[in-house]
């Protein structure tokens, strides 16, 4: 049992009562708004399991994913996680920035991961998303991002052409990806 939610306490053989009861006891940390986990159980990322819980096709993105795959410096204060435009935002108390991308690209450069401690997994973008995205949304995330995470990336010996393949199938990334590439050559 990853995660138990007052409303499958009939799950774990409680009733909703008895559930909030031994969550009082110490047997369940509350992890999130409605969100429990057993107590006891391995150290987990709590904001990972939140968001894969909520949203089964939550994707961690933007500065959050470009530190997972070691490309910034910057230590994210929320956790980017993307869902699909249309979908609704969750609601929780966690530290989670919901971003809606585009339905159509969002399965590009989108694989599965499991979280560490858990056996659950969450959706991560690949290091060309990362870029791709940190250059089309440049002017939220700021162009010092996307340069570094391009220099740390090219220094790690990255190809031009897997990323520019990338770029061209999102909208407003090829361009300054392009310019950018050429300045750093």
């Amino acid at each position: 049992m990853e995660t138990v939610t007052p409303g499958q306490a009939a799950d774990a053989g409680l009733s909703r009562t008895g559930f909030y009861r031994a969550a009082r006891a110490g047997r369940f940390d509350r992890i999130a708004r409605g969100l429990y986990r057993p107590a006891g159980a391995p150290a987990v990322d709590w904001d990972w399991l939140e968001a894969a819980s909520r949203r089964p096709d939550a994707t961690i993105c933007l500065t959050s994913a470009l530190a997972y795959h070691d490309l910034i410096d910057t230590i994210p204060a929320m956790l980017d996680v993307a869902i699909p435009r249309g979908a609704r935002k969750p609601a929780g108390q966690g530290r989670i920035t919901w971003h809606l991308f585009d339905a159509a690209t969002f399965t590009l450069g989108r694989s599965e991961i499991p979280i560490p401690g858990a056996e659950s997994h969450i959706g991560m973008y690949s290091p060309e998303r990362c870029i791709a995205d940190a250059f089309r949304l440049r002017d939220t995330l700021g162009y010092e991002t996307a340069r570094d995470a391009l220099r740390e990336w090219l220094r790690r010996g990255g190809k031009p052409g897997r990323l520019i393949e990338m770029a061209t199938r999102l909208p407003r990334a090829k361009t300054p990806l392009l310019r950018t590439l050429e300045a750093l050559a």
